[in-house]
């Protein structure tokens, strides 16, 4: 790794273990804490599959120092983190469902009517039009593939800092996730509105039956052990849906050609997110908020540290740590 930026990009993915080990710390204490468990075969593959990843990058950084190629390591090596910390969050939010604090359903839906964003007209409307349910639930599965994406798109085109900043934000933005839902509990707007799936024939509510038989295992003690594959999304308030098409519209708009496509795209998944997703208006909108200040949060603190170590740094190795977020 010869260049500043490079560099400058390694010492931030080495940073961006001290949440993932924050979060497994959690989910290490929450699970025995709450007398839950994790199915052992797919636990132990999953963590194989990111441990292989992560120990190519890391042992050919290790083993070529400055000859070591930035787009085997950055690519390989963000994928095994962002593998490990899908594999961590997804149980830990169940950890914090099971804390069973009063569900707000009817809060949230309240502050919707109270916006005048009543989302069963919006349900309804999308149910009347086959086609759009169709488009939305399409839209709606698009959370998976930038996990993977976006560090081989941003590694390819040597935006290595702005892939551990994006990195650094995703993780922000889910610690944040969790605790909220933690305090504001919900199952979704078809609870909230005693709306039953079987009145929306045209709208796959495939994900919402998810999280209402989740949740109410949950709460009822009669889920037990955490199957890794088959987890549904029990978060409500705020969408990550929504923050993580903002942080993957953020990560991905300076790359031409992708840019524009992945922002259409990642809007198609915040307009899928009520319907198909269940989710309250007011949900994503504190996701969409809750994604634009993490982004600004770790653009923060990663430019002041650079400047910070920059200062310090003797005048012939200054360029070292100069990260650049502009592309």
């Amino acid at each position: 790794m010869l260049d500043s930026d490079a560099r400058a990009a390694w010492r931030l993915f080495n940073l961006n273990w001290l949440p993932i080990a924050a979060m497994g710390g959690l989910l290490a204490v929450g699970l025995p804490a709450t007398g839950l468990s994790l199915e052992p075969v797919a636990y132990s593959i999953t963590l194989a599959i990111a441990a292989v990843l992560v120990g190519v990058a890391c042992g050919h950084q290790l083993t070529k120092g400055e000859l070591a190629d930035p787009k085997l390591v950055f690519s390989l090596g963000t994928i095994g983190q962002v593998i490990l910390t899908c594999a961590i969050v997804g149980p830990l939010s169940y950890v914090a469902g099971k804390m069973n604090w009063p569900l707000q359903d009817e809060a949230l839906l309240a502050i919707d009517r109270a916006l005048g964003l009543d989302p069963e007209p919006l349900a309804r409307f999308v149910n009347d039009h086959p086609w759009l349910a169709d488009v939305l639930a399409r839209g709606y599965g698009l959370i998976k593939w930038p996990l993977l994406g976006v560090p081989v798109v941003l590694t390819l085109t040597a935006r290595r800092v702005r892939l551990q900043v994006f990195m650094l934000a995703m993780s922000l933005a889910l610690v944040v996730t969790i605790a909220v839902s933690a305090m504001v509990p919900a199952i979704g707007t078809y609870y909230g509105l005693q709306l039953p799936a079987a009145h929306l024939p045209e709208i796959n509510t495939a994900v919402y039956a998810g999280q209402l038989r989740d949740i109410l295992a949950l709460r009822d003690g009669s889920l037990h052990e955490l199957h890794l594959f088959f987890l549904s999304g029990i978060v409500s308030f705020p969408s990550f849906h929504a923050a993580s098409a903002v942080l993957y519209m953020w990560a991905l708009w300076p790359v031409r050609g992708i840019g524009g496509i992945a922002a259409a795209l990642n809007m198609l998944m915040i307009a899928a997110t009520p319907a198909i997703g269940a989710h309250y208006l007011i949900d994503v909108a504190g996701g969409i908020a809750l994604a634009a200040a993490s982004i600004w949060v770790t653009k923060f603190w990663v430019e002041r540290l650079g400047r910070a170590a920059a200062a310090s740094a003797a005048p012939a190795l200054s360029p070292v740590w100069q990260p650049s977020l502009a592309e």
